[in-house]
């Protein structure tokens, strides 16, 4: 979770040529299955992609973040650039001390998108519960849906050449141990 604290202060709305008073705030938002979830409810487009977002969108997702309720759409417009860099850092975050020999993504090498539905799938497949999973760090959350996956897989079979390259290795390992020729 991520806490961003508004600071009071007032806003002028160029539409409305109107003076708002935004109050000291203290938002709480989490990076989730749920909040992409909203977010790709309402734009209808995939999230986790790398086509560049609006304003608009960017300010919609933070707004599916956020925990804290009541919050004035009005405080939204209050995020500084620096809340935005925090938001930013948090959400790329691993937010877990597993890491992988291998760092591609299967699923984007194959030209699938990735959406909230085809991660429900990935968590109905491979039996994980959705609670509580579905309001973990999402990072965190695709993280294990990886190890389950590698897990389930079973391992691969060595091809011939490999099979007879690991025997001459394990047999010139054993001659050099015994000092044999043979």
């Amino acid at each position: 979770m991520l806490i961003l604290n508004i600071e009071e202060r007032e806003l002028f709305d160029e539409k409305t040529r109107t003076f708002s008073d935004i109050p000291t705030m203290k938002l709480e938002l989490e990076h989730s299955l749920v909040s992409l979830s909203k977010w790709e409810e309402i734009w209808e487009i995939p999230f986790l992609n790398n086509v560049e977002k609006t304003n608009e969108q960017v300010r919609s997702y933070v707004e599916c973040m956020l925990l804290t309720e009541d919050v004035p759409k009005e405080v939204l417009f209050a995020l500084t650039a620096e809340h935005y860099n925090a938001i930013n850092e948090y959400i790329s975050a691993k937010r877990t001390a597993t890491t992988f020999s291998n760092q591609t993504t299967p699923s984007r090498s194959s030209g699938e998108f990735v959406t909230a539905e085809l991660i429900y799938y990935w968590l109905v497949a491979l039996q994980i519960p959705f609670q509580p999973t579905e309001t973990w760090h999402l990072n965190k959350l695709l993280t294990l849906v990886k190890i389950v996956n590698l897990k389930n897989t079973p391992p691969k079979k060595m091809s011939r050449s490999e099979i007879a390259s690991r025997q001459r290795q394990l047999n010139a390992a054993r001659r050099a141990k015994y000092g044999t020729s043979g």
